[in-house]
């Protein structure tokens, strides 16, 4: 069809529209100048007829892309408050020009002033020194002018915070960029629409907008009102979007693909509490009391309720085993066991406390069962990790269970979870005896995903438990970042769309 001779009787109403709407612009204007002019109802519509009248040759395009800037938090900050840099030169400045770099700390935070001090360097308005009282920042000749003046980019700071999604100098703009979280950038591509001659020769010859059929349907059949209109003729390399549908979050996929995975090897999937007692969080799974993850600051406690109500015979069996053993055969912990920590009450910091209840409450074999859950922890946020995040726990109990089959469960599982090389390795967890780490190799490195063991007699025994329990429990941000091949466990809870739509079904 490119290059052949194109009659107005082969367009489409849109193909018309869009000829005459740049023939009322003078003969070119932008995608939107042309959906405003003929009131296109969106992008596609107009896109499309303009892709066919360009694969027809009566049109030209030209694409541009332009940079636009915002202010990401940290630059809204600063635009309210000032470069620290600027700050600290101002607070010298009041000084007398000459401070102990420790002295920032009354006007700058702590991170900031790092930040401070190379920005001075780098622009020349301070010198460093150091004598008996520590490092002292002078003010320069340079920095005295830059007191009073506002420097370009405090400029775009200001200018951006008014004005967002703009475009701005370049060299400026990437002394921002430099600074985390100050500066957000998106690319934005513009359409520039022409008619070239075949187009112009074709719109100065007419154009009749006529109602035509673009869907042919048994009712229009049946009616005959296909004989008395125009069919739109069709085209199987005319421009068509990428259709956006909806599909689960590639979480929710891989906790469906965990569950399949562990329901077809026979397992039954549990549920339990997310807030629950010391007791059955730690001392059940004979923790001792004095173990560091029972710290504040590994552990989130609950101010209300303050106090769990438990089974006192159960509670005074679990404190004879932690102080000497019981009847277990062990020593114990050989301490104090108290029974008020025993009663607070927390956010679950594992789902292993699941799979214990469950025991409990089922002390007779065969039991194989699962659960997958949120789990929390007082952790700093970074790439790795999360203060609230998901466990899979799981447990076999029948007569003869043994190490090795617990290794060939779990090698099963990763194996069914498209792993290839699978690998573990001893470890030391307060309730498995003897206990293992799960390993897989990915992207050339192992990689850690869990831990597993055989649940020692002092954790069984109480429970009435008399056949070997099989414990994993295994973790699934970790695994969707292997899967989904990413480098920062918050991406998996960022609201960014365009991931969510291209990362393919798991």
């Amino acid at each position: 069809m490119p290059g052949s001779k194109i009659s107005g009787e082969e367009l489409s109403v849109n193909e018309k529209r869009v000829l005459l709407a740049l023939d009322r612009l003078g003969g070119s204007g932008s995608l939107q100048d042309i959906i405003k002019t003929e009131k296109f109802k969106d992008e596609n519509e107009a896109m499309n007829a303009i892709s066919w009248l360009r694969y027809k040759g009566l049109i030209s395009t030209k694409e541009s892309i332009k940079k636009l800037y915002s202010l990401g938090k940290e630059g809204k900050r600063l635009a309210d408050k000032g470069l620290p840099e600027k700050r600290a030169l101002r607070y010298m400045a009041e000084k007398g020009g000459k401070i102990l770099l420790s002295s920032l700390q009354d006007k700058l935070k702590r991170e900031e002033i790092p930040i401070a001090v190379g920005w001075l360097k780098k622009r020349g308005w301070a010198n460093i020194n150091k004598d008996d009282k520590g490092t002292i920042l002078e003010i320069t000749a340079e920095g005295k002018n830059a007191v009073d003046k506002e420097t370009e980019d405090e400029r775009i700071l200001l200018f951006l915070k008014d004005n967002p999604n703009s475009e701005v100098d370049s060299n400026v703009i990437t002394l921002l960029k430099s600074r985390k979280g100050v500066i957000e950038e998106r690319e934005v591509v513009s359409l520039e629409i022409s008619l070239n001659d075949k187009g112009k020769e074709i719109v100065k010859k007419g154009l009749e907008i006529e109602e035509e059929i673009t869907q042919l349907t048994s009712k229009i059949i049946k009616s005959g009102e296909w004989k008395k209109k125009r069919i739109r003729p069709y085209e199987i390399n005319v421009f068509s979007p990428v259709a956006s549908r909806g599909k689960p979050h590639p979480l929710v996929q891989l906790k469906n693909r965990v569950r399949e995975i562990f329901l077809s090897m026979g397992f039954e999937e549990i549920e339990g509490n997310y807030v629950e007692s010391c007791f059955w969080n730690m001392d059940a799974l004979f923790i001792p009391q004095d173990h560091p993850a029972r710290e504040m600051q590994d552990t989130l406690y609950c101010k209300i309720p303050k106090k769990a109500e438990l089974d006192k015979k159960l509670l005074k069996i679990i404190k004879e085993i932690h102080e000497n053993g019981g009847n277990t055969a062990s020593t114990g912990w050989r301490y104090k066991f108290s029974e008020e920590e025993a009663r607070k009450i927390l956010l679950r910091t594992h789902t292993t406390v699941n799979t214990i209840r469950y025991l409990y409450e089922h002390p007779e074999p065969p039991a194989k069962v699962f659960s997958i859950g949120k789990v929390f922890r007082r952790e700093n946020l970074d790439s790795t990790h999360l203060p609230e995040f998901y466990q899979i726990e799981g447990i076999v109990h029948e007569e003869g269970a043994n190490f090795r089959q617990l290794i060939g469960i779990l090698k099963e599982f990763y194996k069914r979870m498209g792993f290839e090389k699978i690998r573990l390795r001893p470890a030391y967890f307060p309730y498995t005896e003897p206990s293992m780490e799960v390993e897989v190799f990915w992207n050339g490195k192992w990689m850690e995903l869990g831990g597993s063991g055989i649940f020692r007699p002092e954790v069984t025994i109480p429970a009435g438990v008399k056949n070997p329990v099989l414990a994993w429990g295994l973790g699934l941000e970790r695994l969707a970042m292997l899967k989904l091949g990413l480098k920062d466990i918050r991406e998996l809870y960022l609201s960014d769309i365009h991931w969510l739509r291209d990362t393919p079904l798991l």
